[in-house]
């Protein structure tokens, strides 16, 4: 039990370090290519994670979006309008993923 609530603690931890932005009501004509271009003035972007639907094909109107640097984070929720293919989409820092007792994240579980 104590081994599991160690690797809960570094998960956490390492969590507060990354460098991620939650970006949705992304309009369904938008691609990949064009977020990591919007984004990129604010910043150098490391991964750029836009999920699709297995049933429709389309995505599903949210990515996250991986930065270098916590300033390029920052520069990009601090700006207050961001407008692609028209449309105005949200972003905000990602929260960081509370693991409790003997939960591990999905990185640390042997598959």
């Amino acid at each position: 039990m104590a081994a599991s609530v160690s690797r809960g603690t570094v998960a956490l931890r390492t969590n507060f370090t990354r460098r991620v932005a939650f970006v949705w009501k992304i309009p369904w004509t938008a691609t990949v290519n064009e977020l990591r271009k919007h984004f990129t003035q604010f910043g150098h972007i490391q991964k750029c994670i836009l999920p699709f639907d297995k049933e429709t094909g389309f995505h599903k109107g949210m990515c996250w979006i991986y930065f270098s640097s916590s300033e390029a984070l920052q520069n990009a929720v601090q700006h207050e309008n961001h407008v692609i293919d028209g449309v105005k989409v949200h972003i905000q820092v990602q929260k960081p993923k509370i693991l409790q007792g003997d939960q591990t994240s999905d990185e640390e579980k042997d598959f």
